[in-house]
């Protein structure tokens, strides 16, 4: 009887144990599969980007993607091309996303599509895209420095010395950017204008290989050069804390428009320097309105010139891709990226790194 007693207190005892364990899993699994439904994405379809074909596009890409794909349970897909291809691409709804549009260089295409509310911007890729012409620190800061004091253009005539043109002493080498860019055009025009081209030789390397090669040999060697870059690059990743950008009169529409029209190019008799550009994040308007919790995220989403050119230096010298340099951002920039997201997509978007 007693033996009885005790089985039945023991089959008691293991299906109490079964019915919290049946419990319990039940409960642990509704908990697993809260995040997977909170990640839902907006549109069950893929977010398609304009893959445009320079790398700062393309690192801005693979970074959004990310996020997307691991925090918000979004499938992404891309479409390669140019500028215009692209942009129109994403006027007609074949894609939905463009990282970066530099609005100054499209202004009439921009004008046209927004006025007819096919594209929109969201937010800033980041906001401080820059242009104009550097010397390195170390020739103008210090008393016993080569150039000393040397913070403008209207001063480089007095040190043009300084900067010997090796296949013409009695001139200065002025670093131009490539024959035939527009950034070549827009700097022989500055060089007439601001009284230099005669003290300087308006020099143009031959590729865009050989100027950054010259601008970072010659600041390994300490040597003289005043050199054209633009941000972000992978040149100023490297050299931007090494180098400072000389002033010139405050970026004025009208005097640019003046400048440029000037022809020939050797005869502009003002100038004023590049704009700072804000760079946007540009939407189809259909899929914004469609997507809002994306949009959302696009418009929390900026980064800085300095922090772009970080990346496309990590690219590089470490000979990688895109999708490399925004798994390095992920992983060493979390102090920027989470302030885009909400904490449980920075959770998953973490698990997933």
């Amino acid at each position: 009887m007693r033996s009885a007693n005790n089985r039945e207190i023991i089959l008691s005892i293991r299906n109490l144990f079964l019915t919290a364990g049946l419990a319990f899993t039940a409960l642990t699994g509704a908990t697993a599969l809260a995040p997977t439904q909170a990640m839902a994405c907006d549109l069950d379809r893929d977010i398609v980007f304009g893959d445009l074909d320079w790398s700062s596009a393309q690192f801005h890409n693979r970074l959004a993607q990310f996020i997307l794909e691991e925090g918000y349970g979004c499938t992404t897909d891309v479409i390669p091309g140019s500028t215009l291809p692209i942009y129109n691409g994403m006027a007609r709804g074949d894609i939905d996303i463009a990282m970066e549009i530099w609005v100054p260089n499209v202004q009439d295409w921009w004008d046209e599509e927004t006025s007819k509310g096919t594209v929109e911007s969201v937010g800033l890729a980041y906001p401080d895209a820059v242009q104009g012409w550097f010397v390195p620190r170390y020739l103008v800061e210090g008393d016993n420095a080569p150039a000393a004091g040397l913070t403008s253009v209207s001063q480089l005539g007095d040190y043009a010395s300084v900067f010997e043109d090796p296949e013409d002493p009695d001139m200065g080498r002025f670093y131009n950017c490539i024959a035939g860019w527009g950034c070549e055009d827009a700097n022989t025009r500055k060089l007439h204008a601001y009284g230099l081209d005669e003290t300087f030789t308006n020099f143009r390397p031959g590729t865009g290989g050989a100027l950054a090669a010259a601008i970072e040999s010659a600041i390994l060697r300490e040597r003289p050069i005043v050199f054209y870059y633009w941000g972000p690059t992978w040149v100023l990743g490297k050299v931007g804390d090494q180098v400072i950008q000389l002033e010139e009169p405050a970026y004025d529409a009208d005097t640019w428009a003046e400048m440029m029209a000037a022809d020939p190019a050797d005869s502009a008799e003002v100038a004023t320097a590049y704009p700072v550009i804000p760079v946007e994040i540009g939407v189809n308007s259909e899929f914004g309105a469609q997507a809002p919790t994306i949009v959302e995220f696009l418009g929390n989403y900026t980064t800085t010139g300095a922090m772009v050119s970080q990346a496309l230096l990590y690219m590089q010298e470490n000979d990688v891709e895109a999708d490399e340099a925004a798994l390095n951002f992920l992983r060493t920039r979390e102090d920027v990226w989470t302030q885009w997201v909400a904490d449980d997509v920075a959770d998953r978007v973490r698990a997933a790194l």
